[in-house]
């Protein structure tokens, strides 16, 4: 697989995930919002996008905790576009109820998005344009592997009132193959319109991927390393998972005790059976790979220590206190990726936590790049290497993640000693410390800087998109159109060019010409 950027090139952006771009429909999509996103980028003369995963949320609206490791979030599809594609009219959008611009409410967006989503879809049957009926054929064909799995799993949700796969007869939950044709036979109709919505999510996905190409922007996706117990993987693939005979986990995921949780984390994921995974010579985690690139340009791997060894908690535990440590695939795993993907893997390995000499091993093995958290270069953290005198050219400079407060929030709830150190270290009175922050990060040796749009705008904790280890008001932050102001943008672009960081847009920029002139 060829390399999707040039290591030589300092390069910087920003972190959001789609459901945060401002817009009309109650949620962040990949309309007209997206785009705005996209020009705010060029402007400011960032490279990168960091998006987090992309895929169809249930309980909870993580998309950590996603239905498909493949499938696309119907939520993000743009009605804007759907009505381009004469699938949708004006009168058809707008009666919906009155959003809150600046939060996400899950459940009447839902029931709004999935009458629009069914009424473009009775459309979409009867359309006299030739051209989208071919394609979402070919769509279909090509992506038959994970996608009628994926289609028939959800229209076995809704036929069982959404509940979770372990509760449904056991004719669909162990189905044979004759089954599942029976079954796709009986619900067709249901089965098609999720894989309608699969074309739709693909296809302007598509278009935005190639917009910001155009404009000299990168995108990095996301993948977490588990997948949801109550998704088609799990349902289609139980022999490569810990199940017992009735299909829950017999072991799940998570994190031991350390210095941020005194019981750990329980994640409550189904944990790989990696010898079954070996024996198929990793096949489905190739896919899953290869798709995901096809999307993107870079992928950061969650939890990337787990590949190297992962913690196994007996499921029905209320805790990760009483896991232990069980070895990984290792260098058996990415050596088939690599084998079959081409030796330049452009991942991103998240190494944060409690990292053993093993782990970073495997990572410097193929070159991955690591996670620096600059906001826990200031806590007390024994053998701090978040400091940026520590850094090496080959890693990835964050001022935060989605799963920490924004920075000024981080700040104003630090310790006094914290706070002083921050001051101390940068020289600065803590007033502007998102942008004292972003200077920082931008100045380091980090081949890749990347910070939260939040510390772009300076928001305190109300800007906060996840607190991991609760399950309320996460996953909703949007903010609305105005703060992507031109001053922000020349600002961000000022820094670029100040600490080296925009050689790459100066190359993109140039090639967009002559493409524009046909130079």
């Amino acid at each position: 697989m060829e390399q999707k950027t040039n290591p030589e090139f300092r390069q910087s952006g920003i972190l959001v995930h789609p459901t945060s771009f401002p817009g009309p429909y109650g949620i962040g999509d990949l309309g007209k919002g997206a785009y705005d996103f996209i020009d705010f980028l060029q402007a400011g003369g960032q490279t990168l996008w960091q998006c987090l995963p992309l895929g169809p949320t249930g309980f909870g609206d993580s998309p950590y905790q996603s239905f498909s490791a493949f499938a696309g979030q119907p939520l993000i599809i743009s009605p804007e576009k759907l009505m381009d594609l004469e699938l949708l009219t004006e009168e058809d959008v707008a009666c919906h109820p009155e959003w809150n611009d600046e939060a996400v409410d899950y459940g009447p967006l839902i029931q709004y998005k999935t009458a629009l989503f069914k009424k473009a879809y009775e459309n979409f049957r009867h359309t006299p344009i030739i051209l989208l009926l071919d394609e979402f054929r070919t769509f279909c064909e090509k992506n038959s592997g994970w996608l009628m799995d994926y289609a028939l799993f959800m229209a076995l949700k809704d036929a069982n009132e959404g509940r979770a796969w372990t509760e449904w007869d056991d004719a669909w939950k162990f189905p044979t193959p004759a089954i599942k044709a029976a079954a796709h036979k009986e619900l067709k109709d249901s089965v098609d319109y999720y894989c309608f919505l699969q074309y739709i999510f693909f296809k302007q996905w598509d278009e935005l991927k190639n917009y910001a190409h155009k404009k000299g922007v990168r995108i990095i996706g996301d993948i977490p390393i588990f997948v949801s117990p109550d998704s088609a993987d799990v349902w289609a693939h139980k022999e490569l998972f810990y199940l017992d005979k009735d299909g829950f986990p017999t072991v799940v995921a998570g994190v031991p005790p350390d210095y941020f949780s005194a019981t750990g984390q329980l994640w409550g994921n189904p944990l790989y059976d990696w010898s079954a995974h070996k024996k198929e010579e990793y096949r489905w985690w190739i896919h899953r790979i290869r798709h995901q690139l096809q999307l993107t340009d870079m992928l950061r791997i969650d939890h990337f220590r787990g590949f190297e060894a992962f913690w196994t908690i007996p499921y029905g535990e209320e805790t990760a206190v009483g896991g232990q440590w069980k070895k990984g695939p290792g260098n058996d795993f990415f050596d088939h990726i690599i084998k079959a993907l081409g030796p330049s893997l452009p991942i991103i390995a998240e190494d944060l936590g409690v990292i053993t000499p093993a782990v970073e091993k495997l990572r410097d093995a193929y070159e991955f790049p690591g996670m620096r958290i600059l906001q826990f270069a200031f806590e007390d953290i024994r053998d701090n290497n978040y400091l940026p005198y520590h850094y090496i050219e080959n890693c990835v400079c964050y001022t935060g993640t989605h799963d920490n407060d924004t920075t000024r929030g981080w700040y104003l709830q630090a310790s006094p000693e914290s706070q002083d150190k921050v001051r101390r270290f940068m020289s600065c009175d803590g007033s502007n410390v998102h942008w004292d922050f972003i200077r920082l990060a931008m100045s380091s040796v980090a081949r890749y800087v990347l910070f939260p749009i939040q510390d772009i705008f300076g928001l305190d904790s109300s800007g906060r998109m996840n607190t991991p280890g609760t399950d309320t008001d996460n996953w909703t932050w949007r903010y609305e159109k105005e703060r992507l102001n031109p001053g922000t943008a020349a600002y961000l672009k000022e820094l670029s060019e100040l600490f080296g960081r925009n050689q790459y847009a100066a190359e993109a920029s140039a090639a967009q010409t002559k493409e524009d002139f046909h130079l």
